[in-house]
């Protein structure tokens, strides 16, 4: 019986002393070792192309403006480093800095807010539609796909004076100046042109959660006696609110770095009542050459993105309930 114990083991340890030659063999100091195995090397190979481009036109450029930001550059002449100055003078002297600050956050939070509570009101409508759902997907997406500086010019030429928007204003005897030339009202006109440019990415992407939200969860509360508005506040929206904090963190970052919509329509005015931080740069970089002192606030902004995306996070912990 040992005998034949052994001769049944013999093939098995013929292959592990094969399978040991073979690694001996791989391993001979005149052959080099592989590092990578072939699958990775092709996935490197086919991530090369995006991470060039990554290089080139999003990390160099990056780290130019920070090293800028310390500089005297003004285009025509060689920069000269200049320390903190460039920071000192954003926050100490130039009086219109802090205007534009309060013009870019009062900005981010309108808008923010609209976004989120009109894309989501229209997402649950869609959601509850029987027919024709596809439909208005399409129909509130498309203004996504128009660029925005040629929205703008268009919603430049409804609000200008005697225009489209005077006229429906006069007709309804609502009493209110021309939005572009009211230092107070032409900050809701950027608001109500950016909304109706972008407000589609986010209903299609909260309908889309609506719709993947279990239906037994739904047939349960219903059974249970819940009304409608209990199902969404206790249900629907608990299980969506990932969807939802995504699309926060996505327009909030958005918002911040506006610059299209004030550009075509504004230029920053009346006065400096709508100029923003993403108006400021291409003031002071395009304008008035001044490429150091852009750079900086241009840094302020990313300091900005960076703080309130952090906050974000730190705060979903209170209100966004994962699906485990």
């Amino acid at each position: 019986m040992r005998q034949l114990s052994l001769r049944q083991d013999l093939p098995c340890m013929e292959e592990d002393m094969s399978q040991s030659a073979v690694a001996a063999v791989s391993l001979q100091p005149g052959q080099p070792r592989r590092f990578l195995k072939p699958e990775t090397q092709t996935a490197m190979l086919f991530l090369l192309p995006s991470f060039l481009g990554f290089m080139v036109f999003m990390a160099l450029p990056i780290l130019a403006s920070l090293a800028l930001s310390f500089t005297n550059w003004q285009l025509i002449s060689a920069p000269s480093f200049v320390g903190f100055q460039n920071y000192i003078r954003l926050f100490t002297v130039d009086p219109a800095f802090y205007t534009v600050l309060s013009n870019t956050l009062f900005f981010a939070v309108e808008y923010l807010a609209l976004n989120i509570i009109v894309s989501l009101t229209l997402a649950v409508w869609i959601s509850s539609l029987k027919r024709g759902k596809a439909i208005f997907r399409v129909i509130f997406f498309l203004p996504t796909f128009t660029p925005t500086i040629a929205a703008s010019v268009v919603w430049l030429l409804i609000f200008t004076p005697d225009g489209l928007a005077d006229t429906i204003i006069r007709a309804l005897g609502l009493g209110l100046p021309n939005f572009l030339l009211s230092s107070s009202w032409a900050m809701q006109a950027v608001v109500l042109v950016t909304l109706w440019a972008n407000v589609g990415y986010n209903v299609v992407m909260f309908n889309a959660a609506l719709d993947l939200v279990p239906k037994h969860y739904l047939e349960a509360a219903t059974i249970d006696g819940a009304n409608a508005w209990q199902r969404f506040w206790r249900i629907r929206l608990p299980l969506i609110s990932p969807t939802i904090f995504f699309g926060t963190v996505m327009t909030a970052i958005t918002s911040l770095q506006v610059f299209d919509e004030i550009f075509a329509m504004t230029r920053g005015g009346p006065g400096s009542a709508t100029a923003t931080l993403g108006f400021a740069i291409y003031q002071k970089g395009f304008t008035n050459f001044q490429m150091g002192y852009a750079s900086a606030l241009a840094w302020v902004m990313f300091v900005m993105i960076m703080a309130l995306t952090i906050l974000q996070f730190h705060m979903q912990r209170k209100w966004v309930h994962y699906d485990d």
